[in-house]
């Protein structure tokens, strides 16, 4: 009851901030409704405009100053903006309150569309693979922190203590976890081998937006957590996300449709593609191993069961990456032994 009246009480705040806007703002609070909430203790919200504003509505954040900080968020919209991405723009903000007014970019993700069906596939994939390329040209010298070695220990780290440990009940052996060390410091040095650019670090269905014909599509949300990091990351989190599921054949014509445009643009892909797709599947599982580790801390730490539905989708793409490489046949046979499976065929590489 505590938190349902602290959260009330921020709703409160938020509808009295936005009254004592400037009047040139044109929000109408009495209309603040919710539009939306993530993994996170940050909540949105739908407000209408007034009359004469020139667009229909707004969207507030209330991210709570103890638990979130927006001037991340402020920052890297305001780079992506910049450098023609289409995030939402930061019209007025409350940085010591954790209140912002954004443009509303609509209520149609990816993921929405894809559930519904209808919408050309191919060409919101190619929207988004066009954006990422964009993305990446923002300029490094931005201050972002950097997806070192020690993040990336950090992120996998939560597969055996949140996804093995706690959901599965099971202890791992000491070998196991020699072998498990062993795999994460392999994936730790193919991302530092990579070239270094700006990484959304979530950039899937759920955080790219449907946008009108003409409009710029895709919008694209939930950008706070940017770093400097590995080219492949953003790939990969849009072609296996953890929310859909494609053929691998389809992956492999988007991945190459990317490696194609990064080049044109310059960037430093590797001049092999067989090359850029290896770095791109075993970033690939580093994400993975993360997802199934967080997921499951979503659940047990934080009350949030929505997550544990997709636990299968990340799993099948953490087995794929395992099982094909020689250089993940420890970790392979853990996902064997803590699943109680059975393979009877090799690693292809």
């Amino acid at each position: 009851m505590k938190s349902e009246n602290l959260r009330d009480e921020r709703l409160d705040a938020l509808r009295a901030w936005l009254a004592a806007l400037p009047a040139g703002t044109s929000v109408r609070p009495e209309t603040l409704r919710a539009a939306s909430s993530d993994a996170s203790f940050r909540r949105y919200f739908r407000v209408d405009a007034a009359p004469g504003a020139g667009v229909p509505s707004y969207v507030a954040m209330d991210a709570p100053p103890a638990q979130e900080d927006c001037r991340p968020y402020v920052h890297v919209a305001r780079v992506l903006v910049r450098h023609g991405v289409h995030a939402p723009a930061v019209l007025a903000s409350d940085l010591e309150s954790g209140f912002l007014l954004l443009t509303d970019l609509g209520d149609t993700t990816y993921s929405d569309a894809l559930a519904r069906g209808g919408s050309d596939v191919q060409v919101l994939y190619h929207d988004a693979l066009d954006a990422l390329v964009r993305l990446q040209q923002c300029p490094i010298d931005e201050p972002l922190p950097p997806y070192d070695r020690e993040r990336l220990l950090l992120e996998m780290r939560l597969f055996p203590d949140w996804y093995v440990q706690r959901h599965l009940g099971i202890e791992m052996t000491a070998a196991e976890r020699a072998d498990l060390d062993a795999a994460f410091e392999r994936l730790v040095q193919c991302a530092a081998a990579q070239a270094q650019v700006l990484v959304h670090r979530d950039f899937h269905s759920r955080n790219l937006m449907v946008l009108e014909p003409g409009a710029g599509n895709p919008g694209v949300l939930d950008f706070q957590d940017a770093v400097i990091g590995p080219i492949t990351y953003d790939l990969v989190s849009l072609l296996r996300d953890a929310y859909v599921e494609w053929p691998e054949a389809q992956q492999i014509d988007w991945a190459a449709r990317y490696w194609e445009k990064a080049r044109t643009a310059g960037h430093p892909v590797p001049a092999a593609f067989d090359v850029f797709w290896r770095d791109m599947e075993w970033m690939g599982l580093q994400r993975s191993l993360k997802i199934l580790g967080i997921f499951c801390r979503l659940f047990y730490r934080d009350g949030k069961d929505r997550y544990l539905g997709d636990l299968p989708v990340v799993l099948r793409h953490t087995q794929r990456v395992a099982e094909r490489y020689d250089a993940f046949g420890g970790l392979a046979r853990l996902l064997d032994r803590i699943h109680g499976r059975t393979r009877s065929t090799g690693f292809t590489f």
